[in-house]
C-alpha cells in the first residue's frame, strides 16, 4: 500500500496548484481537505489512514493524545519554522518526524496596513454605502501624517510596520518587555517609557508580539481603558495577547474608535460568535499569511520535505 498525504484546511482549494506535487505522485497519494476538522475526535477519525499530514500555521493542534491515535502518521509538516501547538516530545516518542517551511513576514505587514488604513478612512462603511444607495460621505477620516503609531513589539514584523509608518510621516514608538532604546533607534523609532504610556499616548496601536506566558492577556480591560477614545487598535499577531471580552466591551461601549482584527480565540470563527457582529470592528479571517508567495513557499517546501523524508534525509526539522 502506497503512502497517503493529507493537506489540511485547503479553504481556497489551491494547495495542489501552488506546487508541483507530481514529483511524488508515484510514491504518495495527496488528498487536500477543504473543510476544517474541528476537535480531536474528528481529526483522529479523518487522519487515521494517512502517513503524512501537511498543516497550515497553527490552525490545528497536534497534542500527544491525537498523535497517539494516528498510528500510520510518520511525517508532520507545518508551514513556518515555529509552531506552538505541536507536541514535539510526543511526536518523537511515536516516531513522527516534524518539519517546517519558510514563511515570509511581508504578508502580515501588508495586512496590518490594510486594516489600519481601512479603519482610518472608513473604507468598508463608505464602500458599503456607495454600493447600497446609502449616504454620499458619512465618515471623517483620521489622519496618519503627524499621528502617533504605537507598536507592541518591534521584531521581524513590527520593525517593518514601523518603517511604513515613518514613510507616512507618523511619529512611531514601540515597547516590549525586552526592547532597548538602542534597538528602537536602529529602526528609527522611539522607545516608549512603558506599555501604559504607549497605549495612552498613541493614536494607533498595533500588536506584533509572539504569544507566550508573558504576553498572554497583555492588553486587558485596564490597558484598553488607557487608550484615547479616538484611537484604534490593530491585532494581526495572536488573539490571546488581547483580552477578547475586554476588547468586545470597549467596542460596544465606544471607549475606543475601532479595532482591526485578523486573529481570534476560536478559528474558524463560529457563525454566532460576537466578534462577527461587534461594532467599530474591521475583521478578516486570519489572512495575515495568506498570499500567493507564501502559499507557494509553504506547499513547494512541503513537497521538498516529503521528497527528503522519502530519501532518508529529512530537512527543516522542528523544533
Amino acid at each position: 500500500m502506497g503512502l497517503r498525504c493529507a493537506v489540511l484546511d485547503d479553504y481556497q482549494g489551491v494547495a495542489t496548484r501552488m506546487a508541483d506535487w507530481s514529483v511524488i505522485e508515484d510514491e504518495v497519494e495527496v488528498v487536500a481537505l477543504r473543510e476544517h476538522l474541528d476537535g480531536e475526535e474528528a481529526l483522529a477519525e479523518a487522519l487515521a489512514g494517512y502517513d503524512i499530514v501537511v498543516t497550515l500555521r497553527e490552525r490545528v493542534a497536534f497534542p500527544g493524545t491525537l498523535i497517539a491515535r494516528l498510528p500510520r502518521l510518520k511525517l508532520l509538516i507545518a508551514s513556518g519554522m515555529r509552531n506552538s501547538v505541536i507536541d514535539y516530545a510526543a511526536a518523537e516518542a511515536h516516531g513522527v518526524t516534524v518539519c517546517g517551511t519558510a514563511s515570509s513576514g511581508t504578508p502580515p505587514v501588508e495586512l496590518t496596513w490594510a486594516l489600519l488604513l481601512g479603519l482610518a478612512r472608513g473604507v468598508v462603511e463608505e464602500s458599503t454605502a456607495l454600493r447600497t444607495g446609502g449616504p454620499w460621505q458619512s465618515t471623517v477620516g483620521a489622519d496618519l501624517h503627524g499621528a502617533r503609531l504605537g507598536l507592541l513589539g518591534l521584531g521581524r514584523i513590527g520593525s517593518r510596520v514601523a518603517r511604513v509608518g515613518l514613510a507616512f510621516g507618523m511619529r512611531v514608538s514601540a515597547w516590549s518587555q525586552n526592547l532597548t532604546a538602542e534597538r528602537a533607534a536602529e529602526t528609527g523609532v522611539e522607545l516608549a517609557a512603558s506599555k501604559e504610556e504607549l497605549l495612552a499616548g498613541s493614536d494607533f496601536v498595533s500588536v506584533h508580539l509572539a504569544l507566550g506566558e508573558r504576553t498572554r492577556g497583555l492588553v486587558g480591560a485596564a490597558e484598553l481603558a488607557l487608550m484615547k477614545p479616538t484611537a484604534y487598535l490593530v491585532n494581526t499577531s495572536r488573539a490571546a495577547i488581547v483580552d477578547q471580552d475586554a476588547l468586545l466591551a470597549a467596542l460596544h461601549e465606544g471607549r475606543i474608535a475601532g479595532a482591526g482584527v485578523d486573529v481570534f480565540d476560536i478559528e474558524p470563527l463560529p457563525s454566532g460568535h460576537p466578534m462577527r457582529t461587534a461594532p467599530r470592528l474591521l475583521a478578516t479571517p486570519h489572512l495575515g499569511y495568506v498570499s500567493r508567495a507564501n502559499y507557494a513557499a509553504y506547499y513547494g517546501q512541503a513537497v521538498e520535505n516529503i521528497r527528503a523524508y522519502l530519501a532518508g534525509s529529512p530537512v527543516r526539522r522542528l523544533p
